[in-house]
């Protein structure tokens, strides 16, 4: 098979590299913005670049992986889909829900693939999580508390083009809860904190965050975030039934530290960011992908699920701006989704 990846940033790279690595891939077309560094990284690979994504599909490719700017994710999915291509995207599909709407009407009027890059489906943390609650391991479940927390905040050019705190970052926290209960959220309070650097209001964005949500069976989950975590990349998710209590992400490498006599001791070496501490659940998703173009499994998140993630964020930011309870019933595109 060839696999044509569009955007050779950090991301793009790291797929790339797992990509070339497939015993199914044959062959990759590396394209990106910046001609040079595609051309470097095709070199290192041993793969073909191509000076623009026209050539990506006018040279012939049975899948594309898009890792560029978010900006031009929702127009390349739709090339792709035209082009009959399946398609891997990292999230979102677009920063708005208009944009998500647009393209996966594309995808499904073409009647072709789209998997979304939500890697925390794929790390065996929030597997064995999602087992232990689908088996009755916990009882009912009456309480989740997950937390994304990164060590320093990205530059400053990054934050007009993220979506916000709630857009990127805890939409993942979003995407993963659902996945995990196999409930959805109907309605949310969300709060945001802008008192760190300036550069967080410059762009009308919160440097911490915060939501309290409530599922459709009753469950109450809480949701935080911040770009200003010094000690280390720090991302959890606990889970309290009647039964039992179990935790997502507490390791030798968590960042934290206990303030208890008999505690654990501190991390040696804390997580300095998401892709050390994915970095294998980021290789498994492509190898789904490469399986689902192969017609070997199931999609195992489609654009439905990415929507579904991106209401929720929505609704948060509305929340935040508004100072008010938001319900997903008021963010358009609701739609009806099969869990997997």
């Amino acid at each position: 098979m060839r696999i044509g990846v569009i955007g050779t940033g950090r991301i793009g790279t790291i797929h790339a590299n797992t990509l070339s690595r497939h015993r199914e891939v044959g062959s990759l077309i590396l394209t990106d913005v910046d001609p040079a560094r595609a051309q470097e990284l095709a070199h290192r690979l041993g793969e073909t670049a191509a000076p623009g994504v026209d050539e990506i599909f006018r040279w012939g490719v049975d899948a594309v992986v898009i890792t560029t700017a978010t900006a031009a994710h929702a127009e390349l999915i739709g090339r792709a889909a035209r082009s009959g291509l399946p398609v891997f995207c990292e999230k979102p599909i677009a920063l708005d829900l208009p944009g998500t709407l647009s393209a996966i009407a594309e995808v499904e009027s073409a009647g072709t693939i789209l998997q979304m890059g939500f890697q925390r489906r794929f790390d065996k943390g929030y597997k064995g999580a999602r087992d232990a609650v689908r088996s009755g391991r916990l009882g009912r479940l009456h309480t989740v508390r997950a937390l994304t927390s990164d060590q320093a905040p990205p530059p400053p050019s990054w934050l007009p083009l993220s979506g916000g705190l709630y857009r990127d970052t805890l939409i993942h926290d979003f995407d993963v809860l659902r996945w995990v209960t196999g409930h959805e959220v109907v309605d949310v309070y969300a709060a945001g904190s802008d008192a760190g650097p300036a550069m967080f209001r410059e762009a009308g964005d919160v440097d911490t965050g915060a939501a309290l949500l409530t599922l459709d069976d009753g469950t109450l989950a809480t949701a935080t975030a911040t770009r200003m975590n010094g000690a280390g990349y720090d991302v959890r998710m606990e889970l309290a039934g009647e039964l039992d209590q179990i935790v997502v992400g507490l390791d030798d490498r968590t960042p934290i530290a206990s303030t208890e006599p008999t505690g654990p001791p501190a991390a040696d070496k804390p997580w300095s960011g998401f892709l050390e501490r994915f970095g294998p659940a980021y290789e498994a998703e492509l190898s789904a992908f490469v399986e689902v173009v192969l017609g070997h499994r199931a999609n195992p998140c489609d654009g439905r699920e990415a929507l579904q993630a991106l209401r929720i964020a929505e609704a948060c930011e509305v929340s935040r701006r508004e100072r008010r309870p938001v319900a997903l019933a008021e963010i358009p595109g609701r739609v009806e989704t099969a869990f997997r």
